[in-house]
């Protein structure tokens, strides 16, 4: 592989709007490649590791095989323990969501699971949020929506009939 260039300082606010711009148009690995350059200039950019967390997980639901590991190794990045739980729910969520959009029955298992994963994540993040920062509610709201739209139970829930006698 051909040595990378480097991004200038200057550039980061710049180069940051558009990973967030082609995150919005849905390419995913244009924006973390973006987000790698930024990091490369500035490793503790914090916008730069949130976006790129984004962009790891939108992949999720594209089919692609995505690390759990290189997940986890952002959300150890981000500095305040807010932002680490409220995107651990995030990424909860995205999972599940993924898990959904299968459509196996399997999967909706997994689904369940997911959400209350993300919902326990969002409730800690609800009690860690800054004033007027009703984020984690909000997705929290979001996953109880699905669970009851889709009515997802966890598999100990199922309702397992007796045998007949």
């Amino acid at each position: 592989m051909s040595e990378l260039k480097s991004l200038s300082k200057e550039a980061v606010p710049a180069a940051l709007e558009k990973a967030e711009r082609y995150r919005l148009l849905n390419e995913p690995a244009e924006a973390e490649s973006i987000c790698l350059d930024v990091l490369k200039t500035d490793p503790e950019n914090q916008q730069a590791i949130v976006t790129l967390l984004l962009a790891v997980s939108d992949r999720f639901s594209k089919g692609y095989s995505v690390s759990d590991t290189q997940a986890r190794e952002l959300l150890l990045r981000l500095k305040g323990d807010y932002e680490r739980v409220y995107y651990a729910g995030i990424l909860a969520e995205r999972r599940a969501k993924a898990k959904l959009a299968q459509g196996t029955p399997g999967s909706f298992h997994y689904a369940h699971d997911g959400f209350r994963e993300a919902m326990s994540c969002f409730e800690k993040a609800e009690a860690l949020r800054p004033p007027g920062n009703d984020d984690a509610l909000l997705r929290w709201n979001t996953c109880a929506r699905l669970i009851a739209r889709n009515k997802l139970v966890a598999r100990e829930e199922e309702r397992i009939e007796p045998p007949l006698e």
